[in-house]
């Protein structure tokens, strides 16, 4: 074979496994890609809900993922390989929320939670809705961890 032959088609090879690696999906409202393949090591970047990530590698529970330029550590949890259409981070067409095709991803849709809201009355979801509001900082996490004497998994 000559060595041009041999050039093209390492190039066509080269190319065929790029264009088919895998990809997942962020599942969750916002995540983040650490630096480790373990919860609250340093964060590399942030990323949301529907942004696509390309996995180069696998350890245990961990996708070893590149996005946004960086290379880093996400849970299997926090992303799925299939993908759901809502356009945007907002209503798409149909009106749905990305959070809303998140969470009926998950089995809970408004009308589930309307049963629930329904069913038990006496509960105060208004408590629940404020504590969905709370976010906690990556820095007041950590030091929670190292104050507590925490081991991370």
């Amino acid at each position: 074979m000559r060595p041009l032959t041999r050039y093209i088609l390492l190039i066509c090879l080269l190319w065929t496994v790029d264009a088919a690696a895998e990809t997942v999906s962020v599942v969750t409202r916002d995540n983040a890609i650490r630096s480790e393949s373990r919860f609250f090591a340093p964060v590399r970047a942030k990323v949301r809900y529907g942004d696509r990530l390309t996995v180069i590698g696998r350890k245990g529970d961990w996708y070893q993922v590149s996005a946004k330029g960086v290379n880093g550590w996400v849970h299997k949890s926090a992303v799925e390989s299939r993908s759901y259409s809502a356009s945007g981070r907002g209503r798409s067409a149909g009106g749905v929320s990305a959070d809303e095709v998140s969470l009926a991803g998950k089995g809970f849709n408004p009308q589930v939670e309307a049963g629930y809201r329904n069913a038990n009355k006496n509960l105060n979801y208004g408590t629940v809705d404020e504590i969905e509001r709370l976010a906690v900082g990556e820095k007041s996490l950590e030091t929670f961890i190292q104050q507590g004497g925490l081991i991370q998994p």
